[in-house]
């Protein structure tokens, strides 16, 4: 599975910024038919989305459209429209404020008789956004939907509303975080990790409002790395270089990583379970944390060798 450091989102009723987000570094490009369109402009925007998945360069990413709710009265259409508008083109789709299992289901029965009908080789994957009490309550079940999910999307603004949580700005700092002892969104993004692991998705943060406010945004992007996320949401292209550098690993933890994992092998060959660089103990879940920092780095298009170079650095896997 590619990466999902970044993931931009370009409103659908702005086609006049959908080269440009198509133009950058982010990893995914969604063109938005939801909260960043007007119930006034669904119809002009899902025309626009449509056009652009036919016609634009996506410069390899797979095409990618996050849709209306299933309590909408805008979803069925926007399927439709989407997959034989399009004879099928579009990748991936993003299913918004996800309640239940159910909401998942209607979605994917929809697209086995649209994939049907257009002869698309290929199912369209689905990335849903948990965003509700609702939806947190039920997010194993949604996890394990079906086969078409690709990641679990936490959305801290509209999950603060269902809580009635208070927040300045969507996935903002502010004074209630400093009257809080702890992170307040901590029980949530857990919680959606945890699921999306244990049934083999990626976990991706959702936005930071503030786009003029890179420290704020470098800081909920290492609070999301923290917990295990593989990337985040942005809202504007000047947020992409801070959230790809923070879910990138950087030349000191890809040395270490394969300083584990050259020290496990030779103590496994020697016929122990267990072994040691200096004082820091290593057993098998030391090289399983030490692969998975290998295979994120890959994923993030920094190949490694055996020796522990990356492709922007001479950093010896002795080294650290």
């Amino acid at each position: 599975m590619s990466a999902e450091r970044s993931v931009l989102s370009v409103p659908g009723s702005r086609p006049e910024l959908f080269e440009k987000g198509l133009r950058s570094e982010a990893d995914l490009v969604f063109l938005d038919l939801e909260d960043s369109v007007a119930d006034t402009a669904k119809d002009d925007a899902r025309r626009a989305v449509c056009r652009a998945l036919l016609e634009l360069d996506w410069r390899g990413r797979p095409r990618a459209v996050r849709i209306n709710p299933v309590d909408s009265p805008y979803w069925y259409r926007d399927l439709v429209e989407l997959v034989a508008g399009t004879n099928g083109s579009v990748d991936i789709l993003i299913v918004p404020k996800v309640n239940s299992p159910a909401d998942v289901e209607a979605v994917a029965r929809v697209l086995d008789t649209l994939e049907a009908a257009c002869g698309r080789v290929g199912r369209i994957a689905l990335e849903v956004q948990v965003e509700t009490a609702k939806g947190l309550i039920e997010v194993e079940a949604i996890a394990r939907t079906t086969d078409r999910l690709r990641a679990l999307v936490f959305g801290p603004g509209d999950y603060a509303a269902s809580v009635g949580m208070p927040m300045t700005a969507i996935g903002a700092f502010d004074q209630w975080d400093e009257l809080y002892e702890g992170s307040r969104l901590d029980y949530p993004m857990h919680r959606l990790l945890v699921a999306a692991r244990a049934f083999g998705l990626l976990a991706i943060d959702g936005p930071y409002a503030d786009f003029r406010d890179p420290e704020g945004l470098r800081r909920a992007a290492l609070r999301a790395r923290a917990l295990g996320y593989d990337g985040k949401w942005c809202i504007h292209p000047a947020q992409i270089a801070v959230v790809n550098e923070v879910f990138t690993p950087t030349d000191e933890e890809v040395a270490w990583a394969w300083r584990v994992v050259q020290r496990y092998r030779e103590a496994e060959r020697g016929g122990q379970g267990a072994t040691a660089i200096g004082t820091t103990m290593l057993d098998a879940a030391s090289l399983r944390m030490a692969e998975r920092t290998l295979a994120r780095a890959r994923a993030a298009g920094r190949p490694v060798d055996a020796q522990g170079e990356t492709t922007r650095g001479d950093v010896e896997a002795g080294s650290g």
